[in-house]
């Protein structure tokens, strides 16, 4: 009896002694729309392995910025390279952006529906003037191809013909470019490739030809006001993993 309860007591302290199992943590992060199909293949699994939690808040990039400032509580950022790059300067995200991948602008009609030419400036101009209705991104709701997609308009010289057939999407998830076109209330739509083709009901038909295009690099911070740095670092990692760029070209984005 002597024996067991020392054997006994043995084991409470031992067990007193090992280090608490870590606690899972609760990852708030803001990411950009554009690359939404993206975390949403690579998040799930991430979490099944750590444990950890990731509340992701989806927008456009101008309207995560706003989320952002008025105190949207935040451990990661995942938008353009320039949006992180200002932030770093202002003190706002810790030096260290990790770049994901790059996309631009395409060209989407309903599937099914004629594929114009699209392949030169020239060609794209025909096709925007006689297309009925064309839809991209609202600027104001924080779109960053919706002001160059408008200058652009303005460059081939047709800004007033567009004007009187523009039909604005509101961005984020639920203001898809995509759903402006496969319900038919726009012939044609302008948008990031990568948010184009996760709606089956349209057909990419190409996209912005070179010296009309804007291409975006897309990249992560960690916040200065992160309250899970380490967890955050570790999605990001998991975003990175070299496994993950076929995923990454899949959606319509080229790995970096």
């Amino acid at each position: 009896m002597r024996a067991f309860i020392s054997s006994l007591a043995l084991i409470i302290a031992m067990l007193a002694a090992a280090p608490a199992p870590a606690q899972a943590a609760e990852i708030d992060a803001l990411i950009s729309t554009a690359i939404k199909t993206v975390t949403d293949e690579l998040i799930p699994p991430f979490e099944r392995q750590t444990g950890n939690t990731v509340h992701a808040t989806f927008a456009p990039p101008g309207a995560l910025l706003k989320k952002f400032a008025t105190g949207e509580p935040a451990d990661v950022f995942l938008t353009g390279r320039d949006a992180i790059d200002k932030l770093i300067g202002d003190g706002k995200i810790l030096p260290g952006r990790v770049d994901f991948a790059t996309t631009g602008i395409g060209i989407c009609v309903r599937k099914g529906a004629p594929k114009p030419d699209v392949s030169t400036p020239d060609a794209l101009r025909r096709a925007l003037l006689e297309a009925r209705s064309v839809g991209y991104a609202a600027p104001a709701g924080g779109s960053i191809t919706g002001p160059h997609i408008e200058r652009m308009f303005a460059r081939l010289g047709i800004a007033e013909q567009m004007a009187a057939k523009t039909k604005l999407a509101a961005g984020g998830p639920n203001g898809r470019v995509s759903v402006l076109v496969s319900s038919g209330e726009a012939e044609i739509g302008l948008q990031q490739a990568s948010e184009l083709l996760s709606n089956p009901d349209v057909t990419v038909i190409g996209m912005l030809p070179a010296d009309l295009q804007q291409t975006t690099v897309y990249s992560a911070g960690i916040t200065t006001r992160a309250r899970q740095a380490d967890a955050a670092r570790a999605l990001v990692e998991a975003l990175k993993a070299p496994s993950t760029a076929p995923i990454w070209k899949a959606k319509g984005l080229e790995p970096l």
